[in-house]
């Protein structure tokens, strides 16, 4: 397939296409469904001259109303048990997969590794890019490795896990998003099993503890208090929890000894940024169609026709808020694109 056969949708609607559910726009759009469109799509936006901006599931993102270029939907799917060796079970999935359906196939398939994982919603190729992590695992635990299209060689490479520079929410490939387009993962997953309870509410599961009954209780624990996307449009935690100097975390831990701070291996501690939020008075606040939800002080919601700069406005908003109340710094997770 050559460019020229690329069927380019024009004024291509991407409010089904972010979680948030904001009105945007591109100039043109595509799905990729298969590998050899990624080459394809590149050389597109090089003959118009175009940006091109690659979205997964629209889950950690905050479209602007109108991009002028184009915007490629990954959408190659496929997974398969690749191996089973003496340190696990290897497992590869295409980056357009659901990375909950990922999630609930390899439990099926009698395999544990990212069931604390469960209900994430984007990608599997998404999935590294943020180091999606939840109940005490992060997806860089069980990475074996993964292939990305580096668009300045024009050529597929393998990354081994320990050259994708993970750390929290963080990745060599969030530092550079328009040189590499994930196109697939390798996750080993460990034989024997051990689950990880470690987190408040998984520890109390009835029965026999299966890869199953850990994921059923991480999605029961997640519905209980994360609004729905589908029903809410959100796009999760929208903010990074801070790590924060032990001197930064004094005046919080000296009002509130109890609040929630977790020891760093660098000496740092690790804040909530949703009790922080809540502390602040912030959570259920609204400011015009967006606000802080109800249910969750960390989780941004559109009530319906926002756009992207009400988010940001809602954004800065609870930043100044938490650091005139805390002198603590906010991050958001979603990206401004």
């Amino acid at each position: 397939m050559t460019h020229s056969s690329l069927a380019l949708i024009p004024d291509f609607d991407l409010s089904a296409h972010n979680t948030l559910a904001l009105g945007a726009y591109s100039r043109l759009g595509v799905s990729i469904t298969e590998l050899g469109m990624v080459a394809d799509v590149l050389a597109a936006s090089a003959a118009q001259g175009l940006a091109l901006r690659i979205l997964g599931g629209g889950s950690n993102v905050v479209l602007a109303p109108e991009f002028d270029g184009i915007t490629a939907v990954m959408a190659i799917r496929g997974r398969r048990i690749v191996e089973t060796n003496a340190r696990g079970v290897l497992v590869e999935a295409a980056a357009g997969e659901t990375w909950h359906d990922l999630v609930a196939w390899t439990v099926g398939q009698g395999l544990g590794g990212i069931e604390n994982l469960a209900l994430i919603p984007g990608t599997v190729g998404a999935a590294p890019v943020q180091n999606i992590g939840a109940y005490g695992v992060e997806v860089a635990d069980v990475l074996e490795s993964l292939v990305a299209y580096d668009r300045v060689t024009g050529a597929a490479r393998t990354f081994l896990r320990e050259e994708c520079a993970f750390a929290y929410r963080d990745s060599l490939f969030k530092h550079e998003p328009d040189r590499y387009v994930v196109l697939s993962l390798r996750l080993l997953l460990p034989t024997p099993w051990v689950p990880n309870q470690n987190f408040a509410g998984l520890a109390d599961i009835a029965g026999d503890v299966t890869p199953h009954a850990l994921m059923d209780r991480v999605v029961a624990l997640r519905n209980s208090k994360l609004p729905d996307w589908r029903v809410t449009p959100n796009a999760g935690s929208f903010f990074q929890n801070p790590i924060v100097s032990a001197a930064e975390a004094e005046p919080v831990l000296a009002e509130f000894p109890a609040a929630p701070a977790f020891p760093q291996a660098d000496g740092r501690l690790k804040l909530s940024a949703g009790w922080l939020i809540e502390k602040s008075g912030l959570k259920g606040f609204r400011l015009g169609p967006v606000g802080m939800s109800e249910r969750h002080a960390l989780v941004l919601v559109n009530y319906g026709g926002a756009v992207a700069g009400d988010v940001r406005a809602l954004a800065e908003h609870v930043k100044q808020t938490v650091r005139e109340r805390f002198g603590v710094q906010l991050h958001e997770e979603p990206v401004f694109c």
